[in-house]
């Protein structure tokens, strides 16, 4: 029943971008099941996914990398030990639960296995192991990030299968549950240009769309228009949504649009963009900018522009310049 309501809500126009998709069945009610979820752990059919320093276990593999999980019973040996465990949900099968290694070190692995950072790998990853080991990364991180209550500094304590943060003071009580950052990101086109900016701290030649976190009060119209106002001096004429994409670095849910502007209009970077500019399809055909990472929103933003006026998708452009490549 599950699997094909997840199908309904899936109905999309275009594919899901990496780390979204309806890849693990979250199974909300086990969270506050105690009996279960032991149960649960002492399955051998369950599995674990260790994060450590916000790196994931994966596995080196003919076709890139794929996520390692771990069994149980041979969680300590294969990692060192864990805190904090927290239920994800059902992946092929299998109960899966993240967990926190502790210590500072680099504990041995598995043959054939390390600890990797996902912005490298996610693009190697099959795509419902990247969703999964950006949920456990995400978890993490926030728990990380939620030890001491943000009403009276308590020490928290993790409950509901380390989906609360529960305030340590009864007096206090306060629950804090996992919460996201919403930035949009906004691929601006006159039509025949895209409007794309670099940061200083990119090494030369990289650029992307324009992005920013919406702040309070905010609509996420509003949010576009001012951001590619402040950063570029550009004034949007209308935009419409594209799709979202989880971005777990560390918590973060990218709101994809896609704008347009009067051909008249002259970018000017602010203090955040470095530089900020106009590009053809030409431009990019022939290695400049250096786009970034295809599994990023930000790559199909740009993607579905190009795709709509040039008769060799992005993607197959001999020319293409990605970030990573030499010269990109």
């Amino acid at each position: 029943m599950l699997d094909s309501q997840l199908s309904r809500v899936r109905l999309p126009l275009r594919p899901a971008n990496v780390f979204a998709g309806p890849y693990v069945d979250r199974i909300a009610n086990l969270r506050k099941d105690e009996a279960g979820l032991e149960a649960a752990f002492a399955d051998p059919q369950s599995r674990l996914l260790p994060v450590l320093q916000s790196r994931n276990l994966v596995r080196r593999t003919l076709q890139g990398w794929a996520a390692e999980l771990v069994e149980p019973s041979g969680s300590h040996h294969a990692f060192g030990p864990c805190e904090d465990w927290i239920l994800l949900g059902r992946f092929r099968g299998s109960l899966c639960f993240a967990c926190d290694v502790i210590g500072d070190g680099a504990p041995a692995t598995p043959d054939g296995t390390s600890y990797e950072d996902l912005r490298r790998t996610a693009g190697w990853l099959p795509d419902e192991e990247a969703g999964l080991l950006a949920y456990a990364r995400a978890m993490v991180s926030w728990r990380q990030r939620s030890r001491y209550c943000g009403t009276c500094g308590t020490p928290t304590r993790a409950s509901s299968a380390g989906h609360v943060a529960k305030c340590g003071n009864e007096a206090c009580g306060a629950e804090h549950f996992p919460r996201l950052d919403p930035a949009i990101i906004v691929l601006v086109s006159d039509g025949e240009r895209a409007l794309l900016g670099r940061q200083a701290a990119w090494p030369a030649g990289r650029y992307s769309t324009i992005a920013g976190f919406v702040e309070p009060g905010e609509s996420l119209e509003d949010a576009v228009a001012r951001e590619v106002l402040e950063e570029t001096g550009v004034h949007v004429l209308d935009a419409s949504y594209h799709s979202s994409q989880p971005w777990p670095f560390p918590s973060s849910l990218m709101i994809g649009y896609m704008a347009s502007a009067s051909p008249a209009e002259v970018p000017r970077p602010d203090e955040e963009l470095e530089d900020v500019r106009w590009f053809t399809r030409e431009d990019i055909a022939g290695g400049f900018p250096g786009l970034p990472y295809p599994q990023s929103v930000s790559f199909r933003l740009i993607e579905d522009w190009y795709d709509a006026g040039s008769r060799i998708p992005l993607r197959k452009t001999p020319g293409l310049k990605l970030w990573g490549q030499p010269g990109a």
